[in-house]
């Protein structure tokens, strides 16, 4: 905290596809257990990890010829990783290659099996899958070894209504199933109580520009353990932290 300089952890070399390099990475975690960060290399099909001791240089490939958007790990560390191209999402073994499929998988469309463009990922201690299902604008929960998924926000085609979404993306789901998402194209976030017919505006929705209280298209989201919500504010080339009740 206070740092008003970064330190480059992973890449740094320019755009490319060697070891040493990534090419529009989109969604990064942190595996405790081997202390190196999983990074979905998006345009070189890859997903890669780094290793966080300082005398890294380069990653490995943990899975290649995947087009991957978002992905997390479960508390039994199985990694989840959506698919932007096959609209699908699949669970692995660390170290595996093929993976299962845990959400989609059905080709792209609108039904309760099917997802289009499939970005952000969430997963519970349930192994439940949240899904920011981008082209349905909707969000998808797909339980553990379900065939198809249930549609726990939005779902009512493309708009700024507090029961729609313009191309959602990233989300998070507290502990009472309370879901968080980032409304890219209406510019803010929204929370979705369990079982809710519609949202809230949290933060956002004054429109798009550089405001303390705007965006301009929303990505990831996270929180910390205070409380505070931390967002991908995209065209606005910042990240941007507010404190939620």
């Amino acid at each position: 905290m206070g740092d008003t300089n970064g330190q480059v952890v992973a890449g740094g070399n320019g755009q490319g596809n060697r070891l040493d390099q990534l090419n529009g990475p989109t969604d990064v975690l942190i595996d405790k257990e081997t202390d190196s960060l999983i990074i979905c290399d998006r345009e070189n099909r890859r997903v890669v990890r780094w290793s966080r001791r300082s005398d890294t240089t380069q990653g490995d490939i943990l899975i290649d010829n995947i087009k991957c958007w978002g992905l997390t790990m479960d508390d039994q560390r199985y990694l989840y990783i959506s698919d932007i191209e096959k609209h699908e999402v699949k669970r692995y073994q660390i170290g595996e290659k093929n993976g299962t499929i845990v959400a989609g998988g059905n080709g792209k469309g609108a039904s309760l099996n099917q997802l289009n463009v499939p970005r952000y990922i969430f997963v519970d201690q349930q192994q439940t899958v949240y899904v920011s299902d981008n082209f349905n604008h909707r969000v998808m929960k797909w339980n553990k070894g379900a065939k198809e998924g249930i549609v726990v926000a939005g779902g009512q085609g493309y708009g700024n209504a507090l029961t729609q979404f313009s191309c959602p993306e990233g989300l998070f789901v507290d502990t009472l199933g309370t879901i968080y998402v980032a409304d890219s194209s209406n510019h803010r976030v929204m929370r979705w109580p369990k079982g809710a017919k519609q949202g809230t505006v949290i933060v956002g929705g004054n429109g798009s520009g550089e405001g303390a209280n705007q965006f301009n298209y929303l990505r990831g989201l996270s929180f910390d353990r205070h409380g505070n919500l931390y967002v991908v504010d995209h065209w606005n080339n910042r990240v941007q932290r507010f404190p939620i009740e």
